[in-house]
């Protein structure tokens, strides 16, 4: 949680907390100092910060902390996209795509070979029609 969302109570722990060297606090303070990225507007000024938050991520000695900054370098390409397009691409399409595939593999659970789930969900995502049914009722 963003410190400008803490209570008054809230804010005056953590400024407590603050106070010890923990590694927590550490893990928080560089988790906030992050959050400043999705705050900038031209996107020249993003690749500096982002190297530099990921130096220091790096350079902790906090192995979680390591991995997630492995993790943005490696997906540092597609986060600049997203600044490049200004935030303009909705993720709907990739949600309603992800929810057909949900609904599918939920209808699936008696299939016993997987080759089968992925031919449901072929035709599924197709738009297939359904095939003519070979009993009637």
């Amino acid at each position: 949680m963003q410190r400008s969302h803490l209570k008054r109570k809230e804010v005056l722990r953590l400024n407590e907390l603050l106070t010890h060297n923990l590694r927590t606090v550490k893990c928080y303070l560089m988790k906030e100092d992050f959050q400043r990225l999705w705050d900038y507007k031209a996107p020249w000024r993003i690749g500096s910060f982002f190297q530099e938050w990921l130096d220091r991520a790096l350079s902790t000695r906090i192995e979680p902390m390591r991995n997630l900054a492995r993790t943005l370098e490696r997906h540092a390409e597609q986060i600049f996209n997203w600044f490049e397009a200004k935030g303009e691409i909705s993720a709907g399409a990739v949600e309603g795509m992800n929810l057909k595939v949900k609904l599918t593999t939920r209808r699936s659970y008696g299939f016993r070979d997987p080759n089968t789930l992925k031919y449901a969900l072929y035709h599924n995502l197709g738009n297939l029609p359904e095939p003519p049914s070979t009993h009637k009722f």
